[in-house]
């Protein structure tokens, strides 16, 4: 009889299986710490402890499954962290990235500089609702609404306010609809919208473009189409003093600057970089 492996030596094949197999061995971390249920610092000083048959069992598939199908590993322990909150992902909703809590960082000082505490904000195509429930938790005097196209994705951004308490009113349609037919005026607009462009897919990894829901990636008009249409129906729904805020891909800049200004003739646009030093935000005040 075999005698119970201890968590480094599971961890060390794990990670170089990994490794071999083109994949990044941190998924090894990951994926262990999720099934063992520790938090970091008790993962690390268990390191010699041994590891219960079960849980071997469905970590070592977990492991095989990603390496056979390139899932996320978000996928696979079904969340992901952002602004420093567990959020519940799955393949209805994009998994949430750094670069985008910089949008929600540079939203959270615009709103608190502008002393606009009170303000009506909408996250358009909310996805599993990260932004919106950010801002709403962040912004406690806000009034927060997330929109998106998707039933799945709202169910999904409905359970992650649920669970962290907060109040987010979520709305169905594609994009900015709720706000045209019921006529609501708001004071920022702040969206990651799909901004791939067709032509770019086959560039994508595997993990990506076979595991991400493809509206929330592609947009037609390489990659811009989502922008004109929402900058188009902001028109009908930003109050004379409002912010958008986007996230961008980072070569398109200078051409979503150019759909807001072209609305928007008044505004001040300004492009901005993320942690890469790559252009990420296309921010405008009204």
């Amino acid at each position: 009889m075999k005698s119970p492996m201890k968590q480094y030596e599971v961890l060390q094949r794990a990670s170089l299986f990994l490794q071999k197999n083109n994949c990044e061995p941190k998924i090894a971390e990951i994926l262990l710490q999720h099934h063992l249920s520790m938090d970091q610092a008790k993962f690390l000083t268990n390191m010699r402890e041994t590891i219960p048959e079960d849980i071997l069992l469905k970590f070592k598939t977990d492991v095989k499954q990603h390496v056979t199908t390139k899932v996320p590993v978000q996928h696979l322990v079904g969340y992901e962290y952002f602004y420093g909150r567990k959020f519940t992902v799955n393949k209805h909703t994009l998994i949430p990235r750094p670069e985008t809590e910089e949008l929600v960082q540079l939203a959270i000082d615009q709103i608190r500089s502008e002393k606009l505490s009170r303000a009506k904000i909408v996250d358009v195509g909310t996805g599993s609702g990260v932004i919106a429930i950010t801002l709403a938790l962040e912004l406690s005097q806000a009034k927060v609404y997330g929109t998106d196209i998707s039933r799945k994705a709202l169910q999904v951004a409905e359970m992650n306010a649920e669970q962290l308490g907060a109040e987010v009113h979520f709305r169905h349609g594609n994009f900015l609809q709720p706000f045209l037919m019921s006529k609501q005026k708001v004071e920022i607009i702040i969206s990651n919208p799909p901004y791939i462009s067709y032509k770019e897919k086959s560039e994508l990894s595997v993990t990506v473009k076979e595991h991400d829901p493809e509206i929330a990636l592609f947009a037609k008009k390489d990659g811009l189409a989502a922008y004109e249409t929402i900058v188009a129906q902001a028109k009908e729904v930003l109050n004379h003093r409002g912010m958008l805020l986007f996230e961008i891909g980072h070569k398109q800049g200078e051409a979503v600057s150019s759909i807001v200004s072209d609305y928007f003739p008044k505004a001040h646009v300004r492009i901005l970089q993320d942690m890469n030093q790559l252009d990420r935000i296309v921010f405008a005040q009204m």
